[in-house]
Order: structure tokens, then C-alpha cells, then sequence
């Protein structure tokens, strides 16, 4: 640096600061509204992620506002993970934090009225659901993708983003998600076991749930808690894989469970009235009013407004037409009559 003051006499232009990233990726937001990031929606169930499954849920039992971003599958939280939301320009990640962090923030504890003895079965409900039954459910995915793929109906190119042919979009999903599953599994401990075994472990799980929510509507009583939301986020993508696929679990949970397949049927009912459009439209949001489409009538009348509003510009530009003219002939009629004087003038003077 110092040669180059030797050299040119001057010194280098100063280097400029870097503009800090936003915080957020929603920048024009609204105050309080939860902007959530999750995956698209598939035809038979709102996500095939049961952790969006149970951030939506709670939301919705929570009664606060939010939006789903439509975001393409591009984005990931900090923590690289979805889903995850944005909250007054702060993001806040991973579905557990979420919903304790705006529990608080909006006073909307679900499990508000439960006992510590209730809080205490609840954590280790929510544990096994979590760290364990969905383990079950991604060991099965992991090694069926095709299988997956026909029971949730998904369509790839939909679910991934992409407009790549499906016939290759399949081979690259089996082939990356088969693989990489099983790995996770593996890594997780459960998938070193032999299938059979395994299958065994989710029955047990679902056998504990079912005797916890025994003949009551929610886990705990009348109203639900977070362990409901949990529950129904995991035993939902159990219950509506489609029947042209066979699934032991699903068959064990019909069979042996009737209460749970009533429990998801009332939480559905609860919490997503819109099942159908969202399932049939694939509609992240739903739940969001709809600008109203314009009727007949309001275009008529917007047509005859817009012709009599044309009539009218037209009627002023004839008259500043008409008074333009008249202005012209005006001064054309100047000069005529000024030469007529002049020549009776110049007669007058001859006659002299």
C-alpha cells in the first residue's frame, strides 16, 4: 500500500463495505403474521412432512395468523432445515422451538391447563412419536420410495420443483432418497435392525398411543394439546396413504387402534376444514381469503361507465376542435377584411 502512495501520489480508493444480508427472507411483512416455509402439498394429505404436518395443526388450534411461502423449495432455516418461520423480521427454526417460542410470544399454550404429571407423559409421548415412530415410517419410505411415491400419489415434478420429465425425476428420487434414507435410518440407530423387527417396534408405539387416548376425544380430555398435534402430524401420514398400497402399520392401526383413526379424523375436521382444496388444488394457502372474481354484472357496469367516460373525452375533444377552428377562421377573416379597406382606399384615390 505504502509503494503504491510512492508511485501515484494517491492513495487507493477505499474498498466498500459488503451490504448486510436481511434477516429475514420476507422483507415486506406484517406485523404478527407467521410466515411459514414448508413443502408443497401432495393430493392426499397437506404434507408429507410431519413436521410442517404439526406446525400447520398447532397454528391453526392456536388461532394465530399466518402465511404459507411459496418459496419453490429454495429456502432452508439457518439451521438448514423446514420447516420454519418468520415472525417480525426474525426467523425462528425447527418445529418444537417454533411452537414453544410462539407460545409464548402470543400467550397460546395449548397445554396450559395440563398437570406436571400430564406435561411429564406428554414429553415422553411426543419423544417416542418423534425420535422413534417417525423413524419407523422413514425406514419403510426409504426402502419403498416407489411404493411411497404411488401411496401419496405424489406427482415429482409438483412436490420437487421441477420441470424435468417424471420418468427421470423417478430414477433420480429412488435412486437419492432410497439411499439417503437408509442411511439416516441406519445413522439413527433403528435401521440396523431386520424389517420385521422393526415393523413390530411402530406396532408397540401405536399400541401405547391407542390405551393413552383410550375413549377420550383428545389424549387429555375435551380440548387438545400439543400432543395431539403431534400425534395427528405422524399417525396422518399413516391413516391416508392410499389403499392401493399395502402398509402394515396402517392395517395394524385400523384394525387394533379404531380410536386413533378417530382421533386424526377429529383433528382434520378441527383444524382443516379446507382438506379438500388443499388436497385438490394443491393450495398452499387456502385458508386465505380470495379476491373476489369479477361478475357480469360489475364488468357491464364497468364497460358502460368506461364507454360513457370514451363518450364523454370524446365530446370535449370535438368542441375544443370546433372552438380551434373557429379561433382560425377568425384570423383568416382578419386579413381579408383588412385588404378590402385598402382596396376601397386606393380607389378612392384614383377616383381623386
Amino acid at each position: 500500500r505504502r509503494g503504491h502512495i510512492r508511485r501515484t501520489g494517491r492513495r487507493p480508493p477505499a474498498k466498500k463495505e459488503k451490504e448486510a444480508k436481511p434477516l429475514v427472507h420476507k422483507a415486506n411483512f406484517e406485523k404478527d403474521v407467521v410466515y411459514l416455509y414448508q413443502f408443497t402439498r401432495t393430493p392426499l394429505l397437506p404434507s408429507m412432512s410431519p413436521y410442517c404436518l404439526k406446525v400447520e395443526t398447532w397454528l391453526r388450534l392456536a388461532g394465530l395468523k399466518y402465511e404459507n411461502v411459496d418459496h419453490k423449495l429454495k429456502l432452508r432455516s439457518k439451521k438448514g432445515q423446514l420447516p420454519f418461520v418468520e415472525v417480525n423480521g426474525e426467523e425462528i427454526a425447527d418445529s418444537a422451538i417454533i411452537i414453544k417460542e410462539l407460545a409464548q410470544r402470543y400467550e397460546k399454550d395449548l397445554d396450559a391447563a395440563l398437570t406436571q404429571e400430564q406435561r411429564n407423559i406428554a414429553h415422553a409421548m411426543i419423544s417416542m412419536l418423534e425420535n422413534h415412530l417417525i423413524w419407523v415410517l422413514l425406514f419403510w419410505r426409504s426402502k419403498n420410495p416407489d411404493q411411497m411415491i404411488k401411496g401419496y400419489k405424489v406427482n415429482l415434478q409438483h412436490a420437487l420443483g421441477s420441470r424435468l420429465p417424471n420418468a427421470v425425476l423417478n430414477f433420480l428420487f429412488k435412486f437419492q432418497f432410497g439411499r439417503k434414507g437408509a442411511k439416516k435410518v441406519k445413522a439413527q440407530g433403528l435401521g440396523v435392525h431386520k424389517p420385521e423387527e422393526i415393523e413390530e417396534f411402530g406396532k408397540q408405539d401405536l399400541k401405547v398411543l391407542s390405551e393413552l387416548l383410550a375413549d377420550k376425544p383428545f389424549f387429555f380430555g375435551d380440548e387438545p394439546t400439543t400432543l395431539d398435534c403431534v400425534a395427528f402430524s405422524v399417525l396422518a401420514q399413516v391413516h391416508y396413504i392410499s389403499d392401493e398400497v399395502k402398509y402394515a402399520l396402517k392395517e395394524y392401526m385400523q384394525e387394533n387402534c379404531p380410536n386413533l383413526v378417530g382421533h386424526v379424523s377429529r383433528i382434520k375436521e378441527r383444524c382443516f376444514p379446507d382438506w379438500d382444496d388443499i388436497c385438490t388444488k394443491l393450495d398452499l394457502n387456502a385458508h386465505l381469503p380470495k379476491p373476489e372474481p369479477e361478475t357480469k354484472e360489475n364488468k357491464e357496469g364497468a364497460d358502460t361507465e368506461k364507454t360513457a367516460e370514451q363518450d364523454k373525452n370524446e365530446s370535449e375533444k370535438e368542441l375544443e376542435k370546433d372552438n380551434t377552428n373557429e379561433k382560425t377562421e377568425k384570423k383568416e377573416e382578419k386579413p381579408e377584411k383588412a385588404a378590402v379597406e385598402e382596396n376601397k382606399e386606393k380607389e378612392e384615390a384614383a377616383a381623386k
